[in-house]
């Protein structure tokens, strides 16, 4: 188990927890001091030590058997203690008025990876991202903070300069999407008092959350890629990737779909969205199958499994844009570039708002109208498409 080398007299503590999958949760320990009082049965004096725990969501391997191990638990370990003794500078302050000794400063950066290592949500992808472009940014505008930069030189102009990187760099609603995780680990760093105030506070991305920007595929072009094949590719993500096409189900949901979620009777598809599960009352999604996407799914077999036995999500992200560049479409698809491509395909062909919502399992109408615009968009590109009005007298 590892050692936490804690001093008696450190107030608040550095204590561990061992959970069940291995590893120990870091938390403090702080003494608020003691109640004494006399038991008036037993005349005894009797005293209470009053105690508090702050879980810090930090987290160690109980017994690191890697290098790598071994460095992650040393890293964790370090923030965990740097933040101990932040806290008990406040917990002095908030006694005396005075704080201690000047103690080593948080590292934001290191702060941020530890976040990073300890996170388990199905968006850590974009978390690593957003920690991606905002060393990138530092390097390029402030390269005195690019390899150490402490919570409070996290100011709002920075903030805002980000931003505008973010803006300048990114494509489609890629600057949104890391402003957002970049911001979530900052108010998680605010709540845990290793930021004093919030840097992000009035600091607003904007990016028109109801415009489609992603590329879609027409039907033509949906036809075009499923006829193409090349060697070497991954039938799995060929059949997967066309049942999004088919039924705008997001990657994230895919990969745990399972034969028990098919109704083979009443040729019905029912499951609960990650992105929603456990957040909404309306997370379940039914989706009628016919033929074609029943012949996909395949069998039912002996004993419950996948559906889709799929790779890592770049891996299928790679062979997807291997795929798309066979096929000879010049657009940036993505696996989310089959969803809102469905959506567009069955609006466009006439299908009720209110339906397309439900199959994308939407709680509102509020983001499925950027489809209805996309189509708009399609419509006035085919007007614009004819050859240009000349009269002659």
């Amino acid at each position: 188990m590892a050692n936490l080398e804690i001093k008696h007299k450190e107030n608040p503590k550095l204590q561990q927890n061992e959970l069940s999958d291995g590893r120990l949760s870091l938390y403090l320990e702080y003494y608020l001091g003691r109640t004494q009082w006399v038991d008036e049965v037993s005349g005894k004096t009797k005293i209470k030590h009053d105690r508090k725990k702050e879980y810090l969501n930090l987290y160690i391997i109980s017994n690191p058997k890697t290098p790598i191990e071994r460095e992650t638990n040393r890293k964790v370990l370090e923030l965990a203690r740097e933040i101990r003794s932040e806290k008990e500078q406040q917990l002095k302050a908030a006694k005396t008025g005075k704080r201690l000794a000047p103690t080593k400063k948080i590292n934001f950066l290191d702060y941020y990876q530890s976040y990073l290592d300890n996170y388990t949500k199905a968006d850590k992808r974009m978390i690593k991202a957003s920690l991606e472009r905002f060393k990138d940014f530092l390097k390029e505008s402030y390269p005195i903070y690019q390899s150490n930069i402490k919570p409070e030189q996290l100011s709002k102009d920075m903030m805002a300069e980000f931003v505008e990187y973010l803006e300048s760099k990114s494509y489609g609603e890629g600057a949104l999407t890391f402003y957002k995780r970049f911001k979530k680990v900052i108010k998680y760093a605010v709540e845990h008092n290793v930021i004093p105030k919030n840097p992000c506070n009035g600091v607003i991305c904007r990016v028109d959350e109801n415009a489609l920007k992603k590329d879609i595929l027409s039907i033509d072009e949906m036809k075009k890629l499923l006829t193409t094949s090349y060697e070497g590719q991954n039938p799995e993500i060929k059949r997967a990737f066309t049942f999004t096409l088919y039924t705008g189900i997001r990657h994230c949901d895919i990969i745990n779909l399972k034969y028990s979620n098919v109704d083979y009777a009443n040729k019905l598809l029912s499951f609960e969205q990650t992105k929603t599960k456990g957040k909404s009352s309306g997370s379940w999604v039914n989706i009628p199958l016919n033929d074609g996407l029943l012949t996909l799914i395949g069998e039912k077999p002996a004993k419950d499994n996948y559906i889709f036995k799929l790779p890592s999500q770049s891996m299928c992200l790679r062979a997807l844009k291997t795929w798309t560049n066979k096929a000879q479409i010049n657009k940036n698809i993505t696996w989310h570039s089959g969803r809102h491509s469905f959506a567009v395909n069955i609006l466009n062909n006439g299908a009720n708002i209110k339906t397309v919502a439900s199959l994308l399992g939407h709680s509102g109408l509020k983001h499925t109208e950027k489809y209805t615009r996309a189509v708009d968009s399609l419509k006035e590109k085919a007007i614009n498409s004819l050859p240009e009005i000349i009269l002659y007298n």
